[in-house]
């Protein structure tokens, strides 16, 4: 038997190639700072300590207070929205003019400021709103999350602001977790793609050179942040070796590669180890493995959490000393200065070197430098004039459309008939707050209905497509938005039901209210009792009912599934949403999402599509007669249409392979229905046997095409052996020998790979 081959050839390349004048400028700047400059550089705050409001509600930038903040303490980032409240670009202009100027004033060198524009421009008002990422991720469309960024972009410099928190990238694989809606789905592959198209949206090509209408993205939260044990926020996560490299680490690494210039760390602990003091993950992973030079910056006020809740050190100054020598550059404190006056001994004393703070002040400066900030550190919104555009505007209506998915249409209920008499209920028929979701001119996205008014909710939206007079109203069930997200009123139950004898179809609007982050923890992933007896008894009248999903996770809804007969999961469309659902149930336009994560019937069901195959075991035969049989609602990369759709041909140009080989693989699909449709194709492998328990099946590819009645396309993807590769226990990658299955619809081929070769390095 041969030996297999083995590779161990370092990653040399760096992930963004240095521009030697940028570098000769940060180092220039870096010798002629004091530790006190370079600490200040590696300090983030917020924007409340920085400023005050009047009696009118308008935030004012405090010239005292700079003094001290910038003046004395030096510190080169500022963060949030004032109050976490959408502002104006005049206000954002003003207000970090106002920064700008007393950092070029102090020191030469300008302030970043940073937003969490999650979904559009979501901290700044009249700006457009992207749907949420989780429906970005249904679209399976690159180049809808490229022109999201591109957008957002153009319209945070508008916002004087050259800095957002995006893309979100950790792996929603649990539907208990609060946070599923910010990232691109439970696929590793699936938020790659789409955070580096992301990335290159926000930066532009050349993340050495960041123009005027781009801005640097901040890759989070790395990473294992989207899989807690207990499934609360911010939590610790238990990942294996290989489930960590091969699927956690995927997106990071292929965002950085794209160019990405800023990671922002997981709050909490993976294994054991909080990320913030995690030097294998920070350092040697990230900075080291991948040659990347830009800068990691901490979530909020996560260095403190070292001591007071994860108990690795003892006091702040400990838990300093553990993050900066870990990796961290920027601390994000957000409210006390007595971060600089710790490290400062620290570095003092020894604890820290002065190598490891002119690296992290190094790299702060070159991001500065690449968004070509000490140039002109000043954006003005009177140089954007596309900001809220129709064009924008159309953009994100596009995009709500592509991410709806139809999960259920028996007898051909959707396309609703023209003429028919309508009945809205449910909480999530007549809000924005339900639409756009949290991170939406507020935190937790409670503010929308005010500062988004000018949009249509589903009702309006119904009202103008249906005709006024054809959508009876009766919520049944509405949202009590002066208490917790989840308290519901249901005293209007009956009026609805009653409202049912005069229409025709009933579309039952359900879901989630806005939240984010650790509010939005849950003990029940059940959607709502109120809800569930809400859409029964509406079922019960004997009308055919439409349900729609409004909701940031897949909230269990199997006691309602066998009698509605349509299914609707628009998720959290944004501003655009009601106008897109409006559309699709007209048939104005036709359905083509699919969902990015596996939907579940049952609470004690909750598995991924790519689940080891030893997780389902039938009945086995003997005294104990046990199983291990797992139901799904509805599977990853399901999504109906309003036409259909056939494959064929599924063909690969080599039967046997080599590991070095670049496979070619094909497939013809033809649109068998009556009208023109979009249709996202899948490629799925599996490993028939493996030294590690394989996956089920693995997504490698997906294209998404556009299809007339009748035609067919052949899609080709071309992908690499090394693809079929995995991360075996030691965290090391190997391709083995033996068969693959490739799978794309309802089509299957074999393939077999002649050698094993395994990699000695970290990234393949």
């Amino acid at each position: 038997m041969l030996a297999p081959m083995v590779v161990s050839a370092a990653e040399t390349s760096p992930a963004i190639p240095r521009d030697e004048a940028i570098e000769a400028k940060v180092q220039e700047t870096l010798a002629r700072m004091t530790l006190d400059e370079k600490i200040g550089q590696m300090t983030e705050l917020t924007i409340d300590v920085c400023g005050h409001f009047d009696n009118a509600g308008n935030f004012t930038v405090d010239e005292d207070k700079l003094d001290e903040i910038i003046g004395k303490y030096k510190v080169g980032s500022i963060l949030n929205a004032p109050g976490t409240t959408a502002q104006t670009p005049a206000a954002w202009e003003k207000i970090i003019g106002a920064i700008q100027k007393k950092s070029m004033e102090t020191m030469g060198i300008p302030c970043i400021y940073g937003l969490d524009q999650n979904h559009g421009t979501t901290y700044t008002a009249g700006g457009t709103l992207f749907p949420q990422n989780i429906n970005v991720a249904a679209t399976f469309n690159t180049d809808i999350a490229r022109t999201a960024g591109e957008i957002t972009a153009y319209e945070t410099r508008a916002s004087a602001t050259p800095w957002t928190y995006s893309p979100t990238l950790d792996l929603g694989r649990d539907p208990r977790w609060p946070r599923q809606w910010e990232n691109f789905g439970e696929d590793a592959l699936m938020n790659a793609e789409m955070g580096a198209a992301m990335v290159r949206g926000f930066q532009g090509d050349d993340p050495n050179h960041i123009g005027p209408n781009n801005i640097a993205a901040c890759l989070k939260h790395y990473m294992g942040y989207g899989v807690p044990f207990s499934g609360k926020d911010r939590t610790p996560a238990i990942i294996s070796a290989s489930d960590l490299r091969e699927k956690h680490f995927a997106p990071y690494l292929a965002a950085a590669r794209a160019g990405a210039l800023s990671v922002m760390v997981n709050s909490a602990s993976v294994n054991g180890v909080p990320v913030h003091a995690s030097h294998e993950l920070l350092t040697e992973w990230l900075k080291d493995g991948l040659n990347w030079d830009g800068m990691i910056v901490t979530d909020w006020a996560d260095i403190n959490n070292l001591y007071t809740r994860e108990h690795i050190a003892a006091d702040k100054k400990e838990a300093i000393k553990l993050a900066i020598n870990a990796g961290i550059d920027m601390a994000m404190e957000p409210y006390n200065l007595d971060y600089c006056t710790l490290l400062k001994e620290l570095v003092e004393e020894g604890e820290v070197p002065m190598s490891r703070i002119d690296d992290a002040t190094a790299r702060v400066l070159r991001m500065k430098y690449r968004l070509g900030l000490f140039d002109d550190p000043m954006t003005y919104a009177r140089d954007y004039p596309k900001f809220a555009s129709a064009e924008h505007s159309e953009a994100a209506l596009h995009a709500a459309e592509e991410s709806m998915v139809l999960l259920k249409n028996v007898d051909n209920t959707l396309p609703l008939a023209k003429g028919c008499k309508i009945l809205l209920a449910g909480p999530n028929a007549d809000t924005m707050r339900g639409l756009d979701g949290g991170w939406s001119y507020s935190w937790q996205g409670h503010i929308a209905d005010k500062f988004a008014e000018q949009y249509n909710t589903i009702l309006e939206a119904m009202q103008n497509k249906f005709g006024e007079a054809n959508v009876v109203y009766e919520p049944g069930v509405v949202y009590d938005d002066h208490g917790n997200w989840q308290q519901e009123d249901a005293s209007g139950m009956q009026k609805a039901v009653d409202a049912a004898a005069g229409v025709d179809v009933i579309v039952a609007c359900i879901g989630e209210n806005s939240y984010c982050e650790t509010p939005g923890n849950l003990s029940d992933i059940n959607i709502s009792r109120n809800q569930l007896e809400l859409v029964k008894a509406l079922e019960a009248t004997g009308k055919p009912v439409v349900v729609v999903l409004n909701e940031g996770r897949p909230r269990l809804i199997s006691e309602i599934v066998p009698e509605a007969k349509a299914v609707v999961d628009i998720m959290l469309p944004g501003n655009f949403g009601g106008d897109a659902l409006a559309n699709l149930l007209a048939g104005d336009a036709n359905f083509s999402g699919k969902l990015p994560f596996t939907y579940p019937k049952e609470i004690n069901s909750l598995i991924t599509y790519d689940y080891k195959v030893s997780e389902e075991v039938e009945k086995m035969e003997g005294n104990y007669d046990y199983d291990a049989v797992v139901a799904v609602q509805w599977a990853f990369g399901y999504g109906q249409s309003y036409t259909t759709y056939a494959y064929s041909n599924l063909r690969v140009d080599k039967a046997e392979f080599g590991p070095e080989d670049t496979l070619t693989v094909s497939v013809d699909v033809t649109n068998t229905g009556n009208r023109a449709g979009k249709e996202s194709v899948l490629l799925f492998s599996s490993d028939k046997v493996a030294s590690l328990v394989p996956d089920g099946r693995r997504l490698r590819a997906f294209k998404k095409i556009e299809l007339a009645p009748g035609e067919t396309k052949t899609v080709t993807f071309s992908m690499p052996a090394s693809e079929l590769a995995f991360v075996g226990a030691d965290g090391k990658w190997v391709l083995e020998s033996g068969e693959f299955r490739l799978q794309a619809g309802n089509q299957v081929t074999d393939i077999t790979c002649t050698a094993t070769k395994r990699w000695t390095t970290p990234n393949r």
